[in-house]
């Protein structure tokens, strides 16, 4: 139970939050001015992939929440679901992006909302009927939307109906007129945003569209749709437009990767010709971020192509068959293109051979919720979709939008969070933050984390302000290292409990790197962990489990188990200056009951015996990378 308060994490999180504030500057927010601290103090927790009713397929499935009731909600309001619940988060967040789908924006409610007699389309007043006749009808009707759109074969009425950039224009700036109002720099950030839903033949190619700018400047660019596309470069051009004629900035963030059936991180250019170095570099520069967890799944990384990882299998059950709709399962040599872990190690081969790395990204969690309702906590968990906010049938009810999709409920996870050390709670320092990837995921604990790399820190840097070493002589989490001689560089990292959570684990180093023939490895190295001096001590170079306290008939767990805090200073014992690495750190909860084991209790279900009731969450921090010469 999160709610619980732990008071030695909360003093300990106080000290980091503190820890080297000596200088401020002002910086101006319309006419709000935010007090920007000289380096990050604290971490702001937001969600970055949030669709409301303003997504066409929400909408089909039952959402009738808009924007407003949105960002009410991530502010810590009370809100009733579309199923008639009241819903509340148990800690409000800092910042939240709406990334409602371009294609179709506002289409489906307005379609719903039309008069009959003035749809003409048949297939356009069948889908008409099929809405209006209950949930499970509608839900069949944006299944067979979205398998159109992957087929290419939408009708151009609803594509291009009468009016529709008119139409698209008053909804859109309608949007923003409602962000801007709760936007409150300093207390909390609504970002403008919206999600690109490229869909190459039903392979999750997504990208959501985060600006850093206010709505005087995007109220006029209405976002841009992906229909008839098969890669990305035509939103990368339009945001190019975008900012050429505003002077502001946006970033956009791949989602989703482990549906993409290996086409999110190819070795290649969208044409098949291998991938060279100008196309690397635009990549880059527009990619900054990969969202590595959310509802649908977990995108770490994946037994299959990391055996020695006991950890690799987190939230994969049902998504690795296939793509988004499963009308094309995944094979064996699809899967390394969809995973993150793997687009690091491909990032490290490309820029050995055209000196620019593609998918070089700092990492971000988020739900892609479509239910309006910003909600990663298992115990308080609202579903991908109104047909799953909490009921009794919903852990084993199919609940994909495709036909030929059979993922149950229990197959989606309460996930996941965006993390992000910033100056400030304000649009420019948060946005600024993402670009140079000072960011982590959660699954959705609020645990805080941090990493620096560099080349002589020690234990004795603990003792005193690490942050500040840290930034004065190392790089943060998103940073380089360049080389600095024959010695092998050290990492201080701290990781603490969330206040509200479960004792944590043990902290893990994920190592890539490329060796001088070419070839892409990886390891993983346990750093520190709960009673590591004690009762858990390596045996064959594993760490033994920590150990269960999971009590499934209440559902419940215990913290007697763990450790609030775990921070170390380790150095690479594998180092080689000549190879090109990269180094994230993974930090593992103790065992806690699933979302499923929540509902079990509270609908008193019978349930498959073979349905996960227990998981260990987890965080990732962006890479730290090694550049030789």
């Amino acid at each position: 139970m999160r709610r619980i308060f732990h008071l030695t994490a909360a003093l300990l999180g106080s000290a980091v939050l503190v820890s080297g504030c000596d200088k401020v500057k002002q910086v101006v927010t319309g006419k709000v001015e935010v007090a920007n601290t000289a380096y990050p103090e604290r971490v702001y927790w937001g969600d970055t992939h949030l669709h409301t009713s303003n997504s066409p397929d929400a909408f089909g499935l039952g959402n009738r929440l808009d924007p407003e009731e949105a960002l009410r909600f991530a502010r810590g309001e009370e809100v009733t679901s579309s199923t008639g619940i009241k819903a509340r988060l148990a800690r409000p967040l800092d910042f939240l992006v709406i990334t409602d789908h371009s294609d179709g924006f506002a289409t489906i409610k307005d379609l719903y909302n039309a008069p009959r007699s003035f749809i003409t389309h048949p297939t356009m007043r069948r889908w008409y009927d099929m809405m209006h006749e209950g949930p499970e009808q509608s839900r069949k009707a944006v299944g067979e939307i979205i398998e159109a759109k992957a087929k290419g074969t939408l009708p151009k009425e609803l594509i291009n109906p009468v009016g529709a950039a008119e139409r698209l224009h008053k909804n859109w700036t309608a949007h923003v007129a409602t962000v801007e109002r709760y936007n409150e720099p300093g207390k909390f950030t609504a970002f403008l945003g919206f999600e690109y839903t490229l869909m190459n033949g039903g392979s999750n190619l997504h990208r959501n569209v985060v600006f850093r700018d206010s709505g005087n400047r995007v109220a006029d660019f209405s976002p841009i749709a992906s229909f008839d596309t098969t890669s990305p470069d035509g939103l990368w051009d339009w945001l190019d437009a975008y900012e050429k004629q505003t002077g502001g900035k946006a970033l956009t963030i791949p989602h989703n990767s482990n549906l993409s059936n290996g086409e999110m991180f190819m070795m290649t250019e969208p044409s098949g010709a291998p991938m060279s170095g100008a196309y690397a570099r635009r990549r880059a520069a527009r990619e900054p971020l990969v969202e590595i967890t959310q509802i649908k799944g977990d995108s770490e990384s994946h037994p299959f192509m990391s055996p020695n990882d006991e950890f690799a299998s987190y939230g994969d059950a049902g998504w690795e068959l296939g793509n988004l709709d499963l009308s094309v399962k995944s094979t064996p040599e699809m899967q390394p293109g969809s995973y993150v872990r793997e687009a690091l190690k491909r990032g490290l081969l490309i820029e050995q051979r055209t000196g620019q790395n593609p998918y070089k990204y700092g990492v971000i969690g988020s739900t892609d919720a479509h239910t309006s309702l910003s909600t990663a906590d298992d115990d308080n968990f609202f579903g991908k979709h109104p047909g799953a906010e909490p009921s009794p049938t919903r852990a084993t009810k199919t609940q994909g939008l495709g036909r030929h999709d059979e993922r149950q409920g229990w197959n989606y996870l309460a996930s996941g969070y965006a993390a992000v050390w910033a100056t400030s709670n304000s649009r420019e320092a948060i946005f600024d933050a993402m670009m140079r990837k000072e960011v982590y995921a959660t699954t959705g604990p609020q645990m805080v984390l941090r990493v620096f790399g560099g080349w002589d820190f020690t234990a004795q840097d603990l003792a005193g302000d690490w942050v500040k070493a840290g930034y004065g002589r190392g790089v943060p989490m998103g940073g380089t290292l360049k080389r600095g001689g024959t010695s092998a560089p050290s990492f201080i990292i701290s990781a603490l409990k969330d206040p509200a959570g479960a004792n944590l684990d043990r902290v893990q180093v994920v190592k890539g790197w490329v060796d001088a023939a070419g070839q892409a490895h990886e390891k993983i190295f346990d750093v520190s962990w709960s009673e590591m001096d004690s009762a858990r001590k390596l045996t064959g170079g594993k760490v033994p489990a920590v150990g269960d306290t999971v009590d499934l008939a209440k559902p419940s767990y215990a913290n007697t188990i763990g450790a609030p805090a775990l921070t170390t200073v380790w150095t690479d014992p594998e180092f080689d200056p000549d190879s090109r690495a990269f180094y994230y750190v993974r930090v593992l909860e103790i065992p806690t009951p699933s979302w499923v084991a929540y509902d079990r209790i509270r609908f008193n279900l019978t349930l498959d015996p073979a349905i996960p009731l227990k998981q260990q969450e987890r965080g990732y921090t962006a890479p730290i990378w090694y550049t030789p010469g």
